[in-house]
């Protein structure tokens, strides 16, 4: 049996752009590495949940580890929760969160403040609202966590009727599909109400939950020294927290393990991967919240990576790296993160692997446009190298050259695990 290292670089995926000579941002990157893997390897493109779908990437993530999301799915709250290690039972209700700029009236200045919330300011903000914010609609307690700079979790916990995930978002740039947390394109930066999502009691009681605990935590963060002080120094307050994705329950998802008769180990760093991950019941290798400094991460990663090669036999890497610049539209950022991870990852790995017994898959979670500044439905580009692979003759890896390759257009992300699978001897 071979190795197989799976590398989702969230955000990759992109349009091409006039400033870049209309090329892509993973086009227009320096990527010997990737492009080495490519000319050994087979490409193609995938659309990591279906056509016409522009997924959170919780729901891709799940579909490109091989579960079905319309069936698995329950909402990215609890597993964001679980993976942040909050305590969650069936019945309580949980939500992902942004801290956010509130203007005037319901406007919304940013949707993430700026962000440039430090985990310091995150954290005193989070004990503020713990401490001073009592839920008197319904008898229920919550408890809020901030998780990673601007993001954080909400659990609300019932002491009467279950709580129920079938409630809309505060959060105006998504919203639910067929159970699915997906982008909305063409919304309005304004703070909506949550409400029901179906004609139930719990449902009704829950809405009403969340609308307090927003309105509530806004008057307590508006006022906060923190905020204060980063108005005086021309900072936008963390003065809202945004909800959304709602859930009451855990998905069950099936062992991968057990399934494939391997050994799965996950390096990922932000709470909704690695909680996605146990659930599958891979092994969470321990790896610190990225410090800011993209090239020490990477390193850092392809390190750890290669000390624990030896234990497992099949590796799930998430590196967060262009999702960010993508959001921003800053195709230059975004192609120059592509580089760094190209260097400092697959650099330090590619080199000192045995790549006639390992399997590379790299690929994206969804595709974040720049000229969006949002993900979208484009497929993601898709190589696979290594041991055994016929190479498609294609000297580079970038959007272009994925859509001449041999693997096609994979018309749906839980296509490609058992393909992989297939390839490093496990069917």
């Amino acid at each position: 049996m071979k190795k197989l290292i799976y590398v989702v670089i969230d955000g990759m995926g992109d349009l091409p752009i006039e400033e870049l000579d209309n090329k892509t941002p993973l086009e227009y990157a320096e990527t010997p590495n990737m492009d080495l893997l490519a000319s050994e390897g087979k490409l193609g493109l995938m659309y990591t949940v279906g056509r016409g779908v522009a997924p959170e990437s919780d729901v891709a993530v799940i579909s490109i580890l091989g579960y079905d999301p319309y069936k698995y799915h329950v909402g990215r709250g609890p597993i964001e929760a679980y993976g942040s290690g909050l305590d969650f039972r069936d019945g309580d209700l949980a939500l992902r969160c942004n801290f956010a700029t509130l203007g005037e009236g319901r406007q919304i200045i940013d949707r993430r403040a700026g962000r440039n919330l430090t985990t310091e300011e995150a954290s005193k903000l989070a004990e503020a609202v713990n401490r001073l914010i009592k839920l008197e609609s319904y008898p229920a307690e919550f408890e809020f966590k901030n998780t990673i700079g601007h993001r954080g979790v909400l659990v609300i916990r019932s002491r009467g009727i279950p709580l129920s995930g079938k409630i809309s978002n505060t959060d105006p740039a998504y919203e639910r599909i067929s159970g699915l947390g997906v982008v909305r394109t063409g919304f309005r930066m304004v703070l909506e109400d949550c409400v029901p999502l179906e004609d139930s009691e719990s449902a009704r009681i829950s809405a009403a939950l969340v609308n307090e605990f927003v309105w509530k935590s806004h008057i307590i963060l508006d006022g906060h020294e923190v905020n204060k002080r980063r108005e005086a120094s021309g900072k936008l307050k963390a003065n809202l927290i945004l909800t959304r994705d709602a859930g009451d329950s855990l998905p069950k998802f099936f062992n991968i393990n057990e399934k494939y008769g391997v050994r799965f180990a996950c390096l990922a760093d932000m709470p909704v991967e690695r909680g996605i991950a146990r659930l599958a019941g891979m092994h969470l290798v321990e790896i610190p919240p990225p410090s800011g400094d993209l090239i020490r991460d990477c390193i850092f990663r392809a390190e750890k990576l290669l000390s624990v090669l030896d234990e497992f036999d099949c590796f799930y890497i998430h590196i967060k790296g262009p999702d960010e610049p993508g959001h921003d539209g800053d195709f230059m950022r975004k192609s120059e993160t592509i580089s760094m991870i190209d260097k400092y990852f697959f650099g330090e790995v590619v080199p000192r692997i045995n790549l006639d017994r390992s399997i590379i898959c790299v690929t994206a979670d969804h595709s974040t446009p720049c000229k969006l500044k949002a993900h979208s439905d484009d497929p993601v580009p898709l190589l696979i190298s290594g041991g055994g692979v016929k190479s498609d003759g294609i000297e580079r890896f970038s959007e272009r050259d994925c859509r001449r390759g041999s693997l096609g257009i994979l018309e749906k992300g839980t296509m490609l695990m058992p393909i992989l699978m297939e390839m490093v001897g496990r069917p």
